[in-house]
């Protein structure tokens, strides 16, 4: 698993930060987290914004 983060492209809000092992099923977490069963399902003036989903490369 890698650690993603997820923003509105509109506005540059960080909406979601955490481990996924793809693109896909991070933006589906995200959704889950808030509340619904997976991205397809978010509000219509949210995905209008689009999102940017980004791979973090964490060292420690």
């Amino acid at each position: 698993m890698s650690i993603f983060q997820i923003r509105q492209k509109t506005s540059g809000a960080i909406l979601w930060t955490g481990s996924a092992d793809d693109e896909r099923t991070a933006l589906d977490a995200m959704a889950r987290e808030a509340g619904y069963p997976d991205s397809s399902a978010l509000p219509d003036t949210l995905q209008a914004g689009g999102f940017e989903t980004a791979k973090l490369d964490l060292i420690s």
